[in-house]
């Protein structure tokens, strides 16, 4: 008796990688698609079957990310404000659907071509890096000042804001860092504290970034507060539901955000 082959159905998804980092996939286009077509996040987020919280989070990773923003937001006026895809944002998902369409024909002539193949999934599988941190910017190193064991890295992100991070000589070396060289500035949201007009304020904290606040999620014992810094980067910091009464912070309010150059860890692709 002839023992039959099983044929082996090679599957698998797109991802837009950004510097090896998972930046668009089938999954965040959809959420965009119901943006551009809700005007509404709360919306988006019900119609992809997430939560109100999770789409923040994923929309403010895209835009920090991407070189322009994707999505931005509306507040106030005659239609009390929303959520609306930028043309950026359009281009982005044609060129995904393109892409999209190219590759699942690809991966049908594949299956033709490989029958009985085991373990076709290793041959599109990328390995990208994961964090825990809420905050990832992607920003170019524009000074390195080494001292007997530490060194001073400034980045600068997109649309000028820099970054300032304290890391070991040792690491500089060990990654590779050079003026010039793109790199990962990667903060928790425990780690930034929030306060408000504090544009000459004296403190030691070397990074301050003010803008906007996009987001307050309230819960019992901690908020989280999304700041907007402009060029389509949000800080996402996390404090206690008390200090944000005290504050008196508001969406759409001014605030700022700081944190410490030493809680700033770098990474590179």
């Amino acid at each position: 008796m002839e023992c039959s082959k099983r044929l082996v159905e090679v599957n698998g998804s797109v991802w837009l990688h950004k510097d090896d980092r998972k930046f668009l996939g089938g999954d965040r286009i959809n959420l965009l698609e119901q943006i551009a077509e809700c005007g509404s996040i709360t919306k988006a987020a019900k119609a992809v079957g997430i939560s109100y919280k999770t789409a923040w989070d994923v929309i403010n990773m895209i835009n920090n990310l991407s070189d322009k923003p994707l999505v931005e937001r509306m507040t106030g006026g005659k239609g009390g404000g929303g959520t609306y895809l930028t043309d950026e944002g359009k281009k982005v998902i044609n060129q995904f659907r393109v892409i999209q369409e190219e590759h699942r024909k690809f991966l049908d002539n594949l299956t033709e071509r490989v029958g009985a193949a085991d373990n076709l999934y290793n041959f599109l599988r990328r390995i990208s890096m994961k964090v825990s941190a809420r905050n990832v910017f992607l920003g170019t190193i524009s000074s390195i000042k080494k001292g007997a064991v530490n060194a001073e890295v400034s980045l600068t992100l997109k649309g000028g804001t820099p970054v300032t991070a304290i890391i070991t000589n040792d690491s500089v070396d060990g990654l590779g860092l050079a003026t010039g060289k793109e790199a990962y500035a990667i903060i928790k949201a425990s780690s930034i504290i929030i306060g408000t007009d504090l544009h000459d304020a004296k403190v030691s904290a070397r990074n301050i970034m003010c803008g906007t606040i996009a987001k307050i999620v309230e819960g019992p014992v901690s908020t989280e507060v999304a700041v907007e810094i402009g060029a389509g980067n949000t800080v996402s910091a996390v404090i206690t539901h008390e200090s944000a009464k005290t504050l008196g912070l508001q969406q759409g309010g001014h605030a700022c955000a700081l944190f410490k150059a030493s809680s700033v860890i770098l990474g590179v692709s």
